[in-house]
């Protein structure tokens, strides 16, 4: 029996010496193939001499746009059917709003025309603000203001009725504190029989709105008995722009899943294609679609300052005085106060830079080659 045992355990033995012999070799193949692989440096400089991204001949913004505009759209029936379905959906929607929610629509596909046709069909009595919340820069306070303003004008009209004589009193909502405007709107009532003021806002998550402060202030707005929120979002991170409580006690979002794939032709203008390479034409064309969404007024006091900047190519800017001066003699400004109104407007959308003349005095300059500023002053004519 013991030789059969001898036999048994030798043969384990050598068993297990075949398996160590076995994995040592393996071993060995793998970190010799590892050696034989370049490094991630060598890789990288492989990569390196093969070609940059920086190094591609991208076509130009203008030419890209063109071509995906002559793209034939397809599912037109189906994409009409959709659209269909949402609009009998009106009438829920409206009376959702007058419950005092606020309807929030996301979904792939700009929403802005089927909101649009939405507030000009059913929201008919209520008076409609539109933010377009996709712009670069938005002065919140001034729409607050504006929403401020049309109760004020209620309020006189209501006054009028019932004394027979046009109110004397007057409001400067632009001088106010966002918070004594706010405190203004919470006192509103709707005794007067008006619905009051729907606040349609496309991209309640654009670049301009999505600070927590921004976002703060629009839901204390949505808390006015008054006034009710239609937004629309489309950043895939947008449910983090608010906490429980403004989602269910200030906004009180009722949300909506609406894709239309309707191409983001508004949206998009301000953000560069991937695949195009940047230049005056989109410049251009971003401030041509701010320029248009203006007052004349401001609009002419732009061309003002275009013209002297043409005229003037060597000098720094034009003076802020003689810019006053100039819109003073065409009746554009009728104040210092008027035109720097303006100004602002411009200065929040970059459409204009201010620097100090040498003479120690504000310059303004437009930041454009004089190629593109004079194909901007055509398009906007």
């Amino acid at each position: 029996m013991a030789p059969r045992g001898g036999h048994a355990a030798a043969a384990a033995s050598s068993g297990s010496e075949d398996e160590e012999v076995e994995e040592a070799g393996f071993s060995r193949s793998y970190f010799l193939a590892k050696e034989k692989e370049p490094s991630s440096a060598k890789k990288r400089a492989r990569a390196g001499a093969a070609g940059k991204l920086a190094d591609l001949n991208l076509v130009d913004e203008q030419v890209l746009r063109e071509s995906l505009a002559e793209i034939p759209p397809k599912h037109e029936k189906e994409i009409d059917a959709l659209i269909s379905s949402y609009k009998d959906q009106y009438r829920n929607w409206l009376f959702e709003l007058r419950c005092g929610f606020g309807l929030l629509m996301y979904g792939f596909g700009s929403k802005k025309l089927l909101l649009e046709d939405f507030a000009s069909t059913t929201l008919t009595d209520f008076t409609v603000i539109v933010v377009n919340g996709y712009l670069p820069s938005i002065n919140l306070k001034q729409v607050i203001a504006a929403i401020a303003e049309i109760f004020w004008e209620q309020t006189k009209l209501k006054q009028k009725k019932q004394s027979g004589k046009k109110s004397q009193l007057s409001q400067n909502f632009a001088s106010q504190s966002i918070d004594d405007i706010i405190s203004f709107l919470n006192n509103q009532t709707s005794e007067d029989g008006h619905d009051g003021v729907c606040l349609l806002i496309h991209n309640i998550d654009g670049p301009a709105l999505r600070d927590a402060e921004s976002q703060q202030c629009l839901a204390q707005v949505s808390c006015c008995r008054r006034i009710c929120i239609v937004a629309s979002v489309d950043h895939v991170n947008a449910p983090l722009l608010w906490d429980k409580k403004m989602v269910h006690t200030q906004f009180k979002w009722s949300w909506y899943h609406v894709p239309t794939f309707a191409p983001y032709n508004v949206e998009c203008v301000f953000y560069p294609l991937i695949l195009a390479s940047g230049g005056h034409a989109q410049t251009t064309k971003t401030a041509l679609v701010v320029l248009q969404s203006l007052t004349p007024n401001a609009q002419s006091v732009f061309r003002v300052l275009a013209e002297y900047q043409l005229a003037n190519e060597k000098e720094e800017g034009m003076p802020v005085s003689s810019l006053y001066t100039k819109c003073r003699e065409r009746f554009l400004v009728s104040s210092q106060v008027t035109l720097n109104s303006h100004l602002t407007e411009f200065k929040d959308h970059d459409l204009i830079k201010i620097k100090k003349h040498s003479d120690g005095q504000d310059c303004l300059r437009i930041p454009l080659v004089p190629d593109a500023l004079q194909k901007l002053l055509q398009e906007l004519a």
